[in-house]
């Protein structure tokens, strides 16, 4: 028999790979709260075609870009600064002069944090 996968991992691993975090992640936004918004209101391409949905889960090969119409608002003035000091998972590779990112792999729960014990949690709620 194979390996049961560990559904608290299987769980982050889901939760990381939205648009809304991957933009989080690349710096695009301050707060996972502001990539929610950004992502709702269509400033993200992915492999060239817009998504406004937050939950949209990434895979491995997607190229994540900002609307070319979208980088001259303000939000993204100071975005070129920003990404200097920015370090991005390893999942995804980030350029940051074109301003994009590609997912070229799957995140990992050290990589992830959770400012919880997944474990517990499931454990608490399976009683």
């Amino acid at each position: 028999m194979g390996k049961v996968p560990d559904v608290s991992e299987e769980l982050i691993k889901r939760l990381e790979k939205r648009l809304d975090n991957a933009v989080f992640r690349m710096g695009f936004a301050k707060s996972r709260l502001q990539a929610r918004q950004l992502v709702s209101h269509s400033y993200f391409l992915v492999n060239g075609k817009p998504v406004n949905i937050p939950s949209y889960e990434i895979k491995k090969g997607d190229m994540i870009s900002i609307k070319l119409q979208k980088k001259q608002k303000g939000i993204f003035n100071d975005l070129a600064n920003n990404l200097k000091r920015q370090e991005v998972p390893l999942w995804l590779q980030l350029d940051k002069e074109k301003l994009e990112a590609k997912c070229i792999g799957s995140p990992n729960l050290e990589e992830a944090n959770p400012p919880a014990e997944t474990s517990l949690i499931f454990e608490f709620y399976s009683r």
